[in-house]
């Protein structure tokens, strides 16, 4: 595992969990919008965790942590994120995938595996944006649809969630979002809308761009309801 960050305790990433997070090195998208730049552009850069400390603090913290958060990056380009997984399994904790979605053979490998808990999907744009909120503009959004589809007929409690990035993404695309969705996995996909934040993006364009204002997240939500039954709004004050 290419492990390149480690948040050893947190109370928000996953739900009903006491959560270390971890951070992989390295992702195939580059969406303007991403703050975790160096993780995706130049993770050897960054110092390395090794898994060993990991598996060792969970097993030493047994009772008071109760979850494991594995985000990126992209995890998801880990060739030995199973393993990892299993072994952190023997140590009885709930762990959590982060994953943009666009690797639905190595999800449904966890999946089929019981390896998750809980899997927090990014749904980045409707899919004629796809490619501008990835930054790969020929990206095949039949993958990431793919894994919507994995998710919702898994069982696995799941997520989806949209930055929303002023002047890329408006309340017409969160309905689109929206209707994606419901059209893949039905009205009843948990959706979340994040507030964007305009600190060290991956695009320097973006770099202090103000957030869409509180009020207006929660009219994107409305129009989203229309769609889907259950949508909340995330990361505002």
């Amino acid at each position: 595992m290419d492990l390149r960050g480690w948040a050893r305790t947190s109370l928000i990433d996953f739900p009903g969990h006491i959560a270390t997070v971890l951070f992989t090195g390295g992702c195939d998208f580059r969406c303007p919008m991403c703050h975790n730049r160096d993780l995706v552009l130049n993770p050897t850069a960054l110092p390395p965790v090794d898994p060993t400390d990991v598996l060792a603090f969970v097993a030493r913290r047994a009772g008071k942590v109760t979850g494991v958060v594995v985000t990126g990056g992209e995890p998801l380009l880990q060739p030995d994120l199973a393993s990892f997984l299993a072994a952190l399994r023997e140590h009885d904790v709930a762990i959590k995938l982060d994953t943009n979605g666009n690797h639905p053979a190595s999800l449904a490998v966890l999946l089929d595996a019981g390896l998750v808990d809980y899997v927090a999907m990014d749904v980045k744009a409707p899919p004629d944006k796809y490619g501008l909120l990835t930054g790969r503009p020929t990206l095949d959004v039949a993958r990431p649809a793919a894994s919507v589809e994995l998710l919702c007929r898994s069982g696995v409690a799941c997520e989806f969630r949209t930055t929303v990035v002023p002047g890329l993404l408006d309340g017409d695309d969160i309905e689109a979002v929206a209707g994606w969705l419901a059209g893949v996995g039905g009205a009843a996909i948990p959706y979340v809308l994040q507030q964007f934040r305009g600190a060290h993006t991956l695009d320097p364009f973006l770099e202090g761009r103000a957030p869409y204002a509180v009020d207006e997240l929660e009219a994107m939500a409305d129009r989203a309801r229309r769609r889907l039954d259950d949508v909340v709004v995330r990361g505002v004050a």
